[in-house]
């Protein structure tokens, strides 16, 4: 099933919809224009609140496309990680992470690389209370046992040594809680 927001439309099909909607343009005129249905563009003016969405760029500090290219070249050539770190004046320590975190089978792949590193920047992240129903059940209980986040985000953090997925900071129970927009947290537990 298709998700809201994901209607196959290029990039100049979604420029020409907000450069249109914003000189007042209706649904149906903006439609006929780019070739789409009218269900397609409310999901998409709707999904954004009629606003138009930032356009997403990297970071300054981010390895660029270039970069990563010129890493696998690097690689394949047999060069050191602190070699290939002095050539493109990055730190070791960038090379050694962007190498060990997008290489499988022994193997590192560029456009692989750059492509996972696009979607891994995509923001708002969902929290891990979020992510993780087991998480979720066990900060519920201990917040109507009257526990504080503190003290769950320590125990969590001294009886969770080999399951790293468990952990997680007091600071993401309190956004949890009170930030109803992420609803990760049934709101009765506030008063624990």
């Amino acid at each position: 099933m298709a998700r809201l927001g994901r209607s196959g439309m290029t990039d100049a099909q979604k420029d020409e919809i907000w450069r249109r909607w914003r000189h007042g343009g209706s649904l149906s005129d903006i439609g006929r224009a780019v070739g789409k249905f009218l269900a397609s563009l409310f999901g998409r003016l709707r999904l954004h609140g009629g606003v138009t969405p930032p356009t997403r760029h990297r970071a300054g500090r981010a390895l660029t496309r270039a970069e990563r290219e010129e890493l696998s070249r690097g690689l394949a050539a047999g060069s050191s990680l602190r070699q290939i770190a002095r050539e493109r004046t990055r730190a070791p320590s960038t090379i050694s992470r962007e190498v060990s975190r997008n290489t499988d089978q022994q193997r590192y792949r560029a456009n692989r690389a750059d492509e996972t590193a696009w979607d891994r920047a995509r923001r708002p992240k969902l929290c891990r209370l979020a992510l993780n129903g087991r998480l979720r059940c066990i900060v519920a209980s201990k917040l109507a046992l009257d526990w504080s986040p503190e003290q769950i985000a320590g125990w969590l953090k001294r009886t969770s040594l080999d399951n790293e997925s468990l952990p997680v900071s007091h600071e993401t129970i309190y956004r949890s809680l009170f930030v109803q927009t992420r609803g990760v947290l049934k709101k009765e537990l506030q008063k624990h």
